[in-house]
């Protein structure tokens, strides 16, 4: 028997059981995965709140991103064998000891790559690298990330650095030197940012990147940036969408292209062949049980350093 999390009502995090069910199997077009270490976002706490809509009627599984072995492979699939080290995306109910994944959104995870840091890939990375692609990152921009300190700030920062721009982050005195470690030159959030921002790049900046959401940033981009099509948020769409610039969370006046949707997907293999060659790195944050997922939720809402992660 497999174990899952679920909920049944949305609430606060004591809504989290895990239960029993049967093991998954391998349907044609499918794999089956032995999970070892599962990615906690903060849309999952969102939508087990209540924040974000959930599809139709509970139990809801929750969860998308994780990392394991292939132990069944279904009808049709090529590619995969059973043993095969896997980090896999956009996988409802990844909150669970064996999932069924799309072989579309299974990778095969290189020599040297942990399953912590293939489940940390999956929404991080993504988010990022579909940013930098959307808003057209090259070697002649200068950046300024949001909220550099954070996991999709973190993955935002080297992509860019990769694409060859000077990359500017905000963060607190106590992650700078994170920030700074990742190429970046980290500045202190807060009022004054502007003029901050200013001192070390007087002749401005070309793109901005917003994964913080804090009070007064999109107003301090604007400021920065005359041309809106160039700054983006992933965290603030009705405030984005009043104010004219890009939203990138799916659900706002400007949804996720397919053309996105597949930049997103593609980070994945691109982020684990840059771990394997030492050109990409992730900050994992404090393990958790899968038995202790609410703890996890709770932490991760508090703002607690690295990536978290769930071990089964």
């Amino acid at each position: 028997m497999a174990h899952v999390v679920q909920f049944t009502k949305v609430g606060g995090p004591e809504v989290l059981e895990l239960v029993e069910v049967d093991d998954p199997v391998a349907g044609p077009g499918q794999l089956v995965v032995s999970v070892e270490a599962i990615g906690v976002n903060p849309v999952e706490r969102k939508l087990r709140s209540g924040v974000r809509p959930l599809p139709g009627d509970g139990p809801w599984r929750t969860g998308s991103d994780g990392a394991g072995t292939v132990t069944a492979v279904g009808e049709g699939v090529d590619g995969f064998r059973v043993g095969d080290p896997v980090a896999f995306l956009d996988t409802p109910g990844a909150y669970a000891t064996a999932v069924v994944t799309d072989p579309a959104h299974t990778f095969v995870r290189p020599e040297g790559v942990t399953a912590a840091q293939g489940a940390a890939l999956g929404v991080p990375a993504g988010t990022a690298y579909q940013s930098i692609r959307s808003l057209g990152i090259r070697e002649d921009d200068t950046l300024l990330i949001h909220g550099g300190s954070g996991s999709v700030g973190q993955a935002a920062i080297q992509f860019a650095v990769l694409a060859g721009a000077r990359v500017i982050a905000t963060t607190s005195d106590a992650r700078a030197e994170r920030v700074s470690d990742l190429g970046a030159e980290p500045i202190a959030y807060g009022d004054g940012l502007t003029g901050r921002v200013l001192d070390i790049a007087p002749e401005g900046v070309t793109a901005i990147l917003d994964c913080a959401g804090a009070d007064g940033v999109l107003e301090a981009s604007i400021e920065l940036l005359e041309d809106k099509s160039r700054i983006a948020t992933i965290v603030l769409g009705a405030r984005g969408d009043e104010m004219g610039i890009r939203t990138f969370l799916g659900g706002s006046a400007e949804p996720l292209t397919a053309q996105q949707l597949q930049w997103r997907t593609e980070s994945v293999p691109v982020a684990l062949s840059l771990i394997a060659t030492g050109y990409f790195d992730v900050e994992l944050g404090e393990q958790f049980a899968l038995a202790d997922a609410a703890a996890a939720q709770v932490a991760n809402e508090n703002g607690a350093p690295g990536k978290l992660i769930l071990v089964p």
